[in-house]
């Protein structure tokens, strides 16, 4: 009797080990990402003197893994492209006949949102990791986050001249992300090395949307 108890026990144990494998073989792992990122109101005093950050502004190629907390993100988002005349709802940088026509895509590890100003939190745009699609060089993937500066030609009156305000706006707000990452001790390099068209398709954007430029930024390594 002792040996039957024993050998069931063992019989038992194993077909629960096999259940429990092949359970875990044939699951999918699924991450459960927040649809909206409400983000803390911005900082909007202190830092570097201008002059100062002026002075000490400069790209670089090098991050190290810290995330950003949400109260940085949404100090650096607001001085990109936050809204500081809340009467009027203008921004810290200018647009074409005040357009604002320019969103800014936020990759990050956890998901890719895009950033909603008027309710300074980041909507979701797609469900995974698209820091790889957000340019070539190694440092992209692994950097902690990546701007994507996304121009939307509806909002122009004319089709003239988008492609020269869409440049000018995003070199705006990239300047504004500088002087913020230097005042912050932040690292961050903008570029136009990228697969315009793949990552076009990866947020999908619509046929009146073209990305522009992107922009890492992190901690130094």
């Amino acid at each position: 009797m002792k040996k039957y108890i024993i050998f069931s026990v063992i019989f038992f144990t194993v077909i629960a080990a096999i259940a429990v494998v092949g359970f875990k073989d044939k699951t999918p792992v699924t991450v459960n990402h927040t649809e909206q990122i409400k983000l803390p109101p911005p900082e909007t005093t202190g830092g570097m003197p201008l002059m100062e950050a002026l002075s000490k502004r400069q790209s670089s190629r090098t991050f190290g893994a810290q995330k950003l907390s949400d109260q940085t993100l949404s100090n650096l988002l607001w001085a990109g492209f936050g809204i500081n005349r809340k009467d009027t709802g203008k921004r810290t940088a200018p647009t074409a006949n005040d357009t604002r026509a320019m969103d800014i895509y936020v990759l990050m590890e956890s998901g890719t949102y895009k950033y909603n100003a008027e309710e300074n939190s980041l909507d979701m745009a797609a469900d995974k990791d698209l820091r790889s699609f957000a340019g070539s060089q190694d440092f992209v993937a692994t950097a902690p986050l990546n701007l994507v500066y996304v121009s939307d030609y509806s909002k122009f009156k004319s089709g003239s001249g988008k492609e020269l305000y869409s440049g000018a706006h995003a070199g705006f707000i990239g300047e504004n992300v500088y002087l913020f990452c230097t005042s912050f001790g932040l690292n961050t390099v903008i570029r136009a090395y990228v697969d315009k068209e793949k990552l076009a398709k990866e947020l999908n954007l619509n046929e009146n949307q073209a990305v522009v430029l992107s922009q890492t930024i992190g901690y130094p390594n």
